[in-house]
């Protein structure tokens, strides 16, 4: 097993098309057999290529802002109306419901109420710890036994009150949906449900926790906070972009190897040899010198970095597995923080800090912030 903390090397792995295959979100444990087409978070090659082409439309920047701006305006005039009544919002909470509301939309999971698909996604990730390093990722057969009795729970609840209504109602009615479009391409049932977790971990799940770490950076530096409601929306992203270079939802992506090759840095050769597992290490990789060369490890929006060197570094992916809902994930994170952070907070509860090893990502719990009563809220 490989650990590669350089962003050039790093790079060079997930460009290795031939050379490797996805191993991170347990891909390697997916029984292939069971899908006529391979789900997009573990497919490579061609098929994958063409799937993302499919699903781009749904997610380019364009297309947000157009579509989606509504959408994610109405869900935070419903928070906002909430907060106003109670005086206080956990940050976590609402981030959960607002990002199932806005991509269950996208996707199609429009039939059963968002709490209760919330609940369903969450109930997914309570999963025993694994280590990818060791043989069935370092699970005995109960842990195995618990992570399949916590799955399958949500699961068929998915299936059953969201992906099937869902279903059968494009079958009948196409909409411009990801799940109409699956329907398009004549995916089978299982097809579409494993889709759906994708995007639910990817669109929901993920982009919650960072709305959540975002949230606490500019409550936490006044002047940052101050800039960042005064920005244009162009500088507001980019400072967004900034926090999620320092704090990648998912801190790692893991490749396997299938055929010799090797990745290199300025410095450093990688031969990596077939059957090879390398980790990258995505928070590592965003603070390379070389990649971004003054203090890396500081908040800096603007800042320079070399050629080549995206300004969130790999935390979207890089590639063929680039993630395609970047513009997305930005985008509704802006759209909730700059309404929330305008209101009047008098005191923040700070979060309890744990970490998902199913996504390899941090989990933020209990960020709650405490209104001045009795002031007009924006």
């Amino acid at each position: 097993m490989w650990r590669i903390g350089s962003l050039a090397a790093a790079k060079d792995v997930l460009l290795a098309r031939r050379e490797t295959i996805q191993a991170g979100f347990t891909a390697e444990y997916i029984p292939r057999t069971v899908f006529r087409n391979h789900p997009i978070l573990i497919s490579d090659g061609p098929q994958h290529d063409e799937q993302r082409r499919n699903v781009a439309r749904f997610f380019a920047p364009t297309v947000v802002a157009a579509r989606y701006s509504d959408l994610m305006t109405a869900v935070v005039n419903k928070i906002i109306a909430q907060t106003q009544r109670t005086g206080t919002i956990t940050v976590d909470e609402v981030a959960l419901y607002y990002t199932v509301e806005v991509t269950a939309s996208i996707v199609g999971l429009t039939h059963a109420k968002v709490p209760a698909l919330a609940r369903r996604l969450e109930k997914f990730f309570r999963q025993p710890p694994l280590d990818r390093a060791k043989p069935r990722l370092g699970r005995p057969n109960r842990q195995w036994m618990a992570a399949a009795a916590n799955g399958l729970g949500p699961i068929d609840g998915l299936l059953v009150f969201d992906v099937l209504p869902a279903v059968r109602s494009r079958t009948k009615n196409p909409r411009e949906d990801v799940i109409s479009h699956l329907i398009e391409q004549r995916y089978n049932l299982a097809d579409i449900l494993v889709e759906c977790v994708t995007y639910g971990t990817a669109g929901m799940v993920t982009t919650r926790e960072f709305i959540t770490m975002a949230c606490w950076h500019l409550l936490d530096d006044d002047a940052l906070r101050q800039r960042y409601l005064a920005a244009a929306e162009d500088e507001r992203l980019g400072m967004l972009a900034e926090i999620i270079r320092l704090e990648p939802p998912v801190g790692h992506l893991y490749r396997r190897v299938t055929q010799d090759f090797t990745a290199t840095d300025r410095d450093t050769e990688y031969g990596l040899q077939t059957g090879d597992l390398v980790d990258l290490d995505i928070r590592q990789t965003n603070a390379d010198p070389d990649a971004f060369p003054a203090a890396p490890l500081q908040l800096c929006p603007g800042r320079d970095r070399a050629k080549g060197v995206h300004d969130v570094g790999l935390s979207f992916g890089f590639g063929a597995h680039g993630c395609p809902g970047q513009p997305l994930a930005l985008r509704e994170t802006d759209a909730l923080l700059h309404r929330l952070l305008a209101l009047p907070v008098t005191r923040m509860s700070e979060p309890a800090i744990s970490w998902d090893d199913l996504i390899e990502g941090y989990k933020l719990r209990g960020l709650t912030l405490h209104l001045r009563q009795g002031v007009p809220l924006p």
